[in-house]
């Protein structure tokens, strides 16, 4: 089995590599990753992008949101997870088999005297409390299967990340379980630093110190990088590939009145869109809402699109920034 760790946090140039390695790399081979994200929100590739994570929180913080190859749920990312990836032939088996790949992890972690088990189909938990979640995908006879293990993250920016708004949202997109979660540093008889973690199990899951890793050529390099640009980079790939949504939000402003907006997004743009309340308007409020229609559904272009209008004569008193919150549920300067 030969053993890739990358050295990028990136976590877009870290998804391109794991696909590089899964669909361009030697099949006759198996592969062992080891990578770490910064600050990142990683979404099942069949969930709603919109309706995983707490949009506002998630720009305030930094964190950035990419769509992953595989199914399964959101998970949170930091320097203080570490990421784990085998990739190997499927064989005859078309099915998600989790225990054959979490096993070994398992029994890495028991060496180190922390009592891990697998709970259900595909988390890891350390007395009921879960420290990491998995996922599989295959392809042309191929299996993926990566998972996180929460060593040190820090778990109330985990939380904040991944808790969604009070929003009424009808999607069709699967949605993230969730639980208790715990770091691993917290069950571990004796202080390890993340570098000793990391060696500890790659020396255990390869079984043989130190492990080599892998070097990539340039052209190789050159491959990856070209794999993150047409996928990761791309915005229609993290929330123009999420599933068809509606979602309803209502507020009373200040000088304005009841506003509420009720919107279709198909494909990451706005279908259809309706603004009903109490408030004023010299001109049709329908006017307005044909503007937005194939608009792409986030923050700026919704933005750039308002400040072409003068937003006053179809809702008096509503300031665009706040218009843009209830359709996206971010915060922006007008």
């Amino acid at each position: 089995m030969q053993y890739i760790e990358s050295s990028s946090t990136d976590p877009r140039w870290n998804l391109a590599l794991e696909e590089y390695v899964f669909s361009r790399m030697d099949r006759t081979r198996a592969y062992f990753m080891l990578w770490q994200n910064h600050n990142t929100v990683v979404i099942g590739k069949n969930q709603n992008a919109i309706s995983e994570i707490n949009q506002q929180y998630v720009r305030e913080q930094g964190i950035q949101v990419v769509r992953r190859l595989s199914g399964g749920g959101a998970v949170y990312h930091d320097l203080g997870n570490l990421n784990y990836t085998f990739i190997t032939d499927s064989g005859q088996s078309e099915q998600l088999s989790f225990s054959t790949f979490c096993q070994p992890v398992i029994k890495a972690l028991r060496s180190l005297g922390v009592e891990a088990q697998l709970n259900g189909r595909n988390d890891m938990t350390i007395q009921g409390r879960k420290f990491s979640g998995n996922s599989q995908y295959i392809k042309d006879g191929r299996r993926l299967h990566h998972g996180t293990l929460l060593f040190r993250s820090n778990l109330d920016v985990l939380a904040g990340a991944l808790r969604v708004s009070q929003d009424k949202i009808q999607s069709k997109g699967i949605p993230s379980v969730k639980s208790r979660v715990a770091n691993i540093s917290d069950f571990l008889p004796e202080p390890v630093t993340m570098e000793q973690f990391k060696s500890i199990i790659a020396e255990r899951i390869l079984g043989s110190p130190s492990p080599a890793s892998y070097r990539f050529s340039e052209r190789e390099l050159a491959e990856i990088a070209f794999i993150q640009r047409s996928r990761y980079d791309r915005w229609d790939w993290t929330y123009g590939y999420s599933p068809q949504y509606r979602i309803n939000r209502r507020r009373r402003i200040e000088g304005c009145g009841v506003v509420e907006v009720s919107m279709e997004v198909r494909e990451g743009k706005i279908c259809g869109l309706q603004l009903l309340g109490d408030f004023f308007g010299s001109e049709d409020i329908r006017t307005l809402t044909a503007q937005l229609i194939g608009c792409p559904a986030r923050a700026e272009d919704i933005q750039a699109v308002l400040n072409s209008l003068e937003l006053a004569r179809f809702v008096k008193g509503l300031p665009s920034e706040i218009l843009v919150q209830l359709l996206t549920g971010e915060r922006v300067e007008a």
